[in-house]
């Protein structure tokens, strides 16, 4: 079992039942269908900032599938930690979409994730 983030570029949901929309939308076009689409240029430099910190491959490493960018696909990303790393890895992750300006939701909680919480 993983803590689960989606990521994705585009203008920010005005609330939460927008953001679950906006994601079931991505999540369908882009990660549950079986044409591969290569990660957007602001996703690959999201992934890339993520990485800095907690490179694929190095213990101890928060993400639970590696490498970190096959969970992009376009102008999206859907990524899990594992849960003993979640509140920090979690945090950060929302930390660096705050300052690429992308928008990032909370699957377990069902929300726009920022930093703040």
């Amino acid at each position: 079992m993983s803590y689960d983030l989606a990521v994705w570029e585009g203008d920010r949901p005005a609330d939460d039942r927008s953001a679950r929309r906006t994601f079931r939308d991505l999540y369908e076009h882009y990660l549950d269908d079986e044409i591969e689409v290569a990660p957007s240029e602001r996703i690959t430099a999201y992934v890339d900032a993520l990485l800095e910190r907690w490179p694929d491959g190095e213990e101890p490493s928060p993400w639970s599938v590696e490498p970190l960018i096959a969970g992009a696909s376009g102008p999206v990303i859907y990524f899990g930690m594992a849960w003993s790393r979640a509140e920090e890895a979690s945090f950060y992750a929302a930390a660096v979409t705050d300052s690429m300006g992308l928008i990032c939701f909370d699957v377990q909680e069902d929300q726009i994730r920022n930093r703040a919480h």
